[in-house]
């Protein structure tokens, strides 16, 4: 498909936050805010997906219930189109526009960028945004390094705190590259970590329970200065490659948290 085309069905749609999930009212008081970008694709006019947007529904749901005290709200981000579609890099700035919004509704509260796939290098994409202060990038979707091509920016990220989580087995994008991009930036942003999900693949279901959990921890002490668990404080702590290849255990979080 051309690329003009690519364009010009996106250009016709616009990006929604919609209701906040899990509010059954008007949000009165809110304390934070994360925005969680679904998955998407390489290059696509297509709508954005359904199934992405739902996948990313019980993760959203379980933070605002442990947020809750804290007046977290969750938004799960409606993009205008599916696709990626090179250098226009459209879920990246649906990701902007969702932080501007946010900012319009609710204030100077922080904001947390929380991605899958796709949805992750949009989220460590638009992370420059002054009202984000972490980003969650989860099997984080990569270009393959070229020595032509400009590596992916990683300075946005600094200031921020980062976590990226990558399942070893994942088929769809290499774990390595999310490990790269996760060591430069470790060298001008030390509060960046990652977790290894062992033998899990791109959809991270075979833990999905130990994920959330600790996307919940990070989340929430990223955004109202909680305690983070000591493996996730370990992580944030420790030097390459320790912190940025931390395995998560199986069980994580059983016990760390009630």
């Amino acid at each position: 498909m051309a690329h003009s085309a690519l364009v010009g069905t996106a250009d016709s749609r616009t990006p929604r936050l919609g209701r906040p999930v899990g509010a059954s009212h008007p949000v009165t008081s809110v304390g934070g805010v994360v925005l969680l970008l679904p998955d998407g694709e390489v290059a696509s006019a297509r709508r954005a997906s359904g199934r992405a947007h739902l996948a990313l529904l019980p993760l959203a749901r379980r933070l605002v219930g442990a947020g809750r005290a804290d007046g977290l709200v969750a938004h799960v981000v409606r993009y205008r189109g599916r696709g990626w579609n090179g250098t226009d890099a459209r879920l990246a700035s649906d990701a902007s526009w969702a932080v501007a919004e946010a900012v319009r509704r609710y204030g100077d509260v922080p904001v947390c960028l929380a991605g899958h796939g796709m949805g992750a290098r949009a989220a460590l994409r638009a992370a420059g945004h002054e009202a984000v202060d972490a980003v969650l990038a989860l099997a984080p979707w990569l270009p393959e390094e070229d020595v032509a091509a400009e590596p992916e920016p990683v300075r946005q990220l600094v200031g921020r705190r980062v976590l990226i989580v990558h399942g070893t087995n994942d088929a769809r994008t290499d774990p390595e590259l999310s490990y790269r991009l996760a060591e430069r930036a470790k060298k001008s942003n030390r509060d960046t970590c990652r977790f290894e999900v062992h033998s899990d693949g791109h959809a991270l279901r075979q833990y999905h329970a130990e994920v959330r959990a600790l996307a919940t921890d990070f989340v929430l002490g990223s955004l109202f200065s909680r305690p983070y668990v000591r493996p996730l404080a370990d992580a944030l702590a420790a030097p390459p490659p320790l912190g940025l290849r931390m395995p998560l255990a199986a069980g994580f979080g059983r016990s760390l948290r009630p």
